[in-house]
């Protein structure tokens, strides 16, 4: 693996404290069950619990972030909505009317909206934290997404975003996302950092018909082309990402500096975290990945963190909405780890009494 430096004033990630974790598989061990019966719900458990660092892991006041912003690579009709759809959709999540708006609602998350980059404009409202670095990306067909300086600044301002949140007592949080063309950023963004062939991370997004697919290859695979020398994850980021894909890598890397568990939802958030692990690689003994998206790269992503995903639905929406439907087995993890009697407690004999 290449090692490259971390960019000054990002959060700073350390792997997950280890101490505990021997009482906490007696613990689990120990509860009225035969051992490991729970299967994915004690290894869940005992993540969580290590990065709390306590014997009884909980969820506090899960939040969700979906961040939102526009791409200049649209303008390559790599998409088959109009760039006009991400601020309409922006208006659609603060008014409650989208999907991640009736799941956050179900799994009892808080649900915040943040303008990171939106070309059309927003109308101001209470429910949209209104930090855009600028009115969409640059194209990256023809030059970078972004500057240095402005992606660092994304960054910075979704890991604020985070700090927010913990500062109210989260200790769960997942990032969602929106933006027409983001399935086109994240394709490239995987390409390069995962070194895999274009064709292998191209899918079709909200809907390409087949000519529209091939198109959409077509124009990526020039863009990396053109491209070719940006290999370190922040100039990658710079030049392929999105405002709102940047914001996301900070995001992570707060949740993760504040010892938070971080639901990773699809192939957007995943190319996020791409950037964010390539910086700081124990980041992942904070990541659960809620789902495998159905679109195309995904799985293969999530066999670049060695990944087990909780949930496969065919889900390919985006918004956060696969992170959001695992918060029910986060707090069942937890919950039979408090709840549940020990053999002792209960008089119930274990197998080896």
């Amino acid at each position: 693996m290449t090692f490259f430096p971390r960019p000054a004033g990002l959060p700073e990630v350390v792997p997950v404290d280890q101490t505990l974790r021997a009482e906490l598989q007696r613990i689990i061990d120990t509860r009225t069950k035969p051992p490991g019966s729970l299967g994915r719900l004690e290894t869940l458990a005992l993540q969580m619990a290590l990065i709390q660092r306590s014997t009884h892991p909980t969820v506090q006041r899960p939040a969700m972030i979906v961040f939102a912003g526009d791409h200049g690579i649209a303008a390559e009709g790599v998409s088959p909505y109009p760039q006009a759809v991400t601020a309409q959709m922006v208006a659609n999540f603060i008014a409650g009317g989208a999907a991640i708006n009736a799941l956050s609602r179900v799994a009892g998350l808080e649900l915040e909206v943040v303008n990171a980059g939106v070309a059309t404009p927003v109308p101001s409202s209470t429910g949209l934290v209104d930090i855009p670095i600028a009115g969409g990306t640059r194209n990256f067909a023809h030059e970078a997404a972004m500057t240095h300086d402005q992606a660092l600044a994304a960054m910075q301002a979704g890991a604020e975003r985070v700090r927010h949140h913990a500062a109210l007592g989260t200790n769960v949080i997942g990032f969602g996302e929106m933006g027409i063309a983001n399935t086109s950023a994240a394709a490239c963004l995987m390409s390069r950092l995962c070194d895999v062939p274009i064709d292998e991370c191209v899918g079709r997004g909200t809907g390409l018909d087949d000519a529209g697919l091939a198109k959409k290859r077509t124009v990526l695979a020039a863009a990396l082309a053109r491209h070719a020398d940006v290999r370190a994850p922040l100039d990658v980021l710079a030049t392929f990402g999105g405002f709102e894909i940047a914001m996301i890598a900070g995001a992570y890397l707060a949740a993760a500096e504040a010892r938070m568990t971080i639901l990773v939802d699809g192939f957007i958030a995943s190319s996020a975290l791409l950037v964010a692990d390539a910086l700081s690689p124990e980041l992942r003994e904070y990541c659960v990945f809620a789902h495998a998206s159905n679109e195309t790269g995904h799985r293969r992503m999530l066999d670049h963190f060695g990944a087990q995903p909780l949930l496969s639905l065919d889900l390919r929406l985006g918004e956060g909405t696969g992170a959001a439907l695992a918060v029910p087995l986060l707090r069942a993890a937890t919950a039979f780890v408090n709840e549940m009697a020990s053999f002792d407690s209960a008089g119930v004999a274990d197998r080896d009494a």
